[in-house]
């Protein structure tokens, strides 16, 4: 296989087929030896840590294609944290999208003056940020996609209704099998054949999940959900 590049928590590789191969580590964002997934950089690791984040992914990704929703989702081998998926190019220097249910973190850091900490958002609100380190990860709309050239508003479109769709499945079933509350979560999308689809993970480390007035702690929630159904 070929070596694609060497990420902060999952290596990329090259496979005969035209695929790609992620490999799952240990390593893990955080600062001073505390897990953090807002951290930027890797800094402490965790045993078992990357096999469970790729139970996690399976599950939810099988529950996609259940839905009939297209992934990069192709299959993985959890003994040796492996994932196959389609190849995909990232939307300008990367992407990410976040999908609100609840008004908390930066929301109403930014918003304060018009929303208090705890307030639903109906029906789920979909903002997106480039990924910058140096920039703070800015903000960014639909129309300031479409003027950068980095996604056309048809594309945009399908990648809201898409958000919208995954998190409702996703805070469907944790609210179901584990009585949990889904606040926010965050995803990454490409281009795949014409399409915008869903890639990288769906890990305990990208959502903000409470039970009742307590927020999970992300190794627990992983913990938590790779054992509710044994």
């Amino acid at each position: 296989m070929e070596l694609l590049y060497k990420g902060k928590t999952k290596d990329v590789y090259k496979l005969e087929n035209g695929n790609v191969l992620l490999k799952f580590k240990d390593d893990c964002t955080g600062k001073d030896g505390v897990f953090d997934p807002g951290e930027n950089s890797v800094g402490l690791t965790i045993e078992g840590i990357g096999k469970a984040n790729l139970e996690t992914s399976i599950y939810y990704f099988e529950k996609l294609k259940e839905a009939g929703i297209k992934t990069h989702y192709v299959s993985a081998n959890l003994e040796e944290a492996t994932m196959e998926v389609l190849p995909a190019t990232v939307f300008g220097h990367g992407l990410e999208v976040i999908c609100r249910l609840v008004a908390t973190g930066s929301f109403v850091r930014r918003y304060g003056e018009y929303i208090a900490n705890g307030t639903p958002l109906e029906g789920g609100y979909v903002e997106c940020t480039f990924k910058n380190d140096e920039k703070g990860d800015p903000l960014v709309t639909g129309e300031g996609l479409a003027a950068l050239g980095v996604m056309s508003p048809e594309l945009f479109a399908s990648m809201k209704e898409q958000t919208l769709k995954i998190t409702k499945i996703i805070a469907d079933d944790l609210k179901a099998t584990a009585d949990l509350d889904l606040w926010d979560i965050k995803f990454e999308f490409g281009y795949n054949n014409g399409e915008v689809i869903l890639i990288d993970e769906i890990a305990s480390g990208n959502m903000r999940v409470y039970k009742g007035d307590t927020i999970m702690d992300p190794v627990e929630l992983t913990t938590l959900l790779n054992n509710r159904n044994k």
